[in-house]
């Protein structure tokens, strides 16, 4: 429930992280994003540029729960298959300026092994990589004030994928 500040899209906004313990916060559901760790034990990452990266995930589509967001969104970006999955937490952001001044989001923060597939990109993700999970947090593309919150999960995402990768 810490709140971070940061600006995105000429808007100010606060996020916190919430546990998965509890029922997700209020606000309206913006999908969901993995951690996403290959059998080799590499971090996948996307991009749809080549020079920006980050985690596999999206918004929901019409009567999408946060899991079955995740299953679709790691198929069509990351060309991959969840073997398992753990959510880890629920990000929540509040626009405090802007156009979407009010507009509370929320979204499904999870850890998950997968199998990779041919890369084909037929979304808006043209490339993929797998990572080192010890730099892969150094490669991602995100903003400054949402660093907190992206340690936070790879730390969860590190301290479990043992178990979730027997």
């Amino acid at each position: 429930g810490v709140e971070f500040r940061f600006r995105s899209g000429g808007e100010d906004w606060i996020a916190s992280w919430h546990s998965p313990a509890q029922s997700p916060p209020g606000g309206t559901p913006h999908g969901s994003a993995a951690i996403c760790f290959s059998l080799d034990r590499e971090v996948v990452l996307v991009s749809s540029d080549g020079a920006t990266w980050e985690v596999p995930g999206g918004r929901p589509e019409v009567h999408e729960d946060f899991r079955a967001t995740l299953d679709r969104e790691i198929s069509e970006e990351a060309c991959a298959r969840i073997e398992r999955a753990s959510l880890l937490g629920f990000s929540k952001g509040t626009c405090m300026s802007g156009p979407e001044e009010g507009l509370v989001l929320v979204r499904s923060l999870w850890c998950a092994v997968v199998s990779l597939r041919e890369w084909a990109p037929r979304h808006e993700m043209n490339y993929r990589r797998l990572v080192p999970s010890c730099v892969a947090i150094e490669q991602l593309d995100s903003p400054v004030g949402l660093r907190s919150i992206y340690r936070r999960w790879f730390g969860e995402a590190l301290g479990i994928f043992p178990a979730l990768s027997r």
